[in-house]
């Protein structure tokens, strides 16, 4: 991930290696939150970093 502001949902599909249909279903979930600019979906980078950051084992 590099430290763009926003992500586009295929975008975040590709950099996590899911489907856009099983990212659509995580922020209809609430687990990947999004915002919405004029009907576009769209999903911000520290959004997508905490994501990742929360699911992390250690």
């Amino acid at each position: 991930m590099d430290d763009r502001m926003l992500y586009r949902v295929g975008e975040v599909a590709e950099l996590l290696s899911l489907s856009k249909s099983k990212v659509y279903e995580l922020i209809r979930s609430g687990a990947l939150r999004s915002i919405r600019i004029d009907g576009c979906r769209r999903i911000r980078g520290v959004d997508l970093r905490a994501f990742v950051d929360e699911r992390c084992v250690t």
